[in-house]
């Protein structure tokens, strides 16, 4: 086929391996020199020495990032939160797509404009807080996982994956069966939704994962602090400590801070690095054929 090939398609397909060449090394080098800086010896990360393998391997950093007690404390609360917000999250966003994808739905375009003004408008922060303060769940788990229960854009994704990639005929054949609405959606649409599904658990577990302003905002106790919290202050704090501390530690307190940021940045972004390659051969099928068709 490369020989049938024009010269024009053959320098086309050049430029653009090029780059697409360019664009992963763009992408991909700052993801690897935060990886090798956690392994490199803090001096030479500020000397300016890290080019492509670490310089003075140690694992001083990951040593003091994982012994400190609040880090395991964090890691906890964000799967807890992670796990029961996606799950909350997964079955309001499936009763609210669902409905909405059906042509016997009463007042559907009405209540399908109504979902996506959201997206335009909102309270704002402070009438959200008030609401949140108001049914008493500040300071408490469900702060963390009820304010965001459904996102309006992964509901209208999924309702248009529902319209586009299950045949009207099958929900059809399921009520003559004799099953009513919700034994369709158990029993049929749910089965052959798999690829929007593992899409739409991977957006909310990324954003439960990586979520601390909320935790910032109605939460007071420690002990329920999420783990993005819980290292934005051990690195807040080692900053403190250099710039308040005695001269004469300051030099190593300055590079004990250099080096726990990027072992920070690998402890809080490996448990999402991993889960991704299960997903990812649902992500793309996913997401094109959610958006764009229907």
């Amino acid at each position: 086929m490369w020989k049938k090939k024009s010269g024009g398609d053959k320098a086309f397909d050049i430029g653009l391996v090029v780059i697409s060449v360019l664009i992963i090394l763009v992408i991909a080098y700052p993801l690897y020199f935060v990886v090798i800086a956690s392994f490199s010896q803090p001096e030479a990360v500020l000397g300016g020495k890290l080019r492509f393998l670490p310089v003075g391997f140690n694992l001083e950093s990951y040593q003091m990032v994982l012994s400190e007690p609040k880090v395991w404390t964090g890691y906890r609360n964000t799967i807890l939160y992670t796990v029961l917000g996606t799950c909350i999250n997964l079955v309001l966003t499936t009763l609210a797509a669902y409905p909405l994808s059906r042509k016997d739905m009463p007042f559907r375009g009405i209540l399908t404009f109504v979902a996506s003004f959201t997206m335009l408008f909102g309270g704002g922060m402070i009438p959200v807080y008030l609401v949140v303060r108001g049914l008493k769940l500040t300071d408490s788990i469900w702060a963390m996982v009820i304010p965001n229960a459904l996102a309006t854009y992964n509901m209208l994704v999924m309702k248009n994956y529902f319209q586009s990639s299950i045949p009207e005929e099958l929900q059809e054949a399921a009520a003559i069966d004799g099953c009513d609405h919700f034994g369709t959606l158990i029993r049929v649409v749910l089965p052959l939704s798999a690829p929007i599904m593992a899409v739409i658990v991977l957006f909310y577990a990324v954003g439960h994962w990586n979520a601390f302003f909320n935790a910032i905002i109605y939460l007071r106790n420690q002990d329920l602090f999420p783990l993005q919290v819980v290292l934005r202050d051990i690195l807040l704090q080692n900053s403190l400590e250099a710039v308040g501390g005695d001269l004469t530690g300051m030099y190593e307190k300055v590079m004990r801070g250099e080096s726990m940021k990027y072992a920070l940045i690998i402890v809080a972004s490996a448990p999402v690095i991993m889960l991704y390659p299960f997903v990812q051969k649902y992500f793309v099928k996913g997401v094109m054929v959610g958006a764009i068709k229907g």
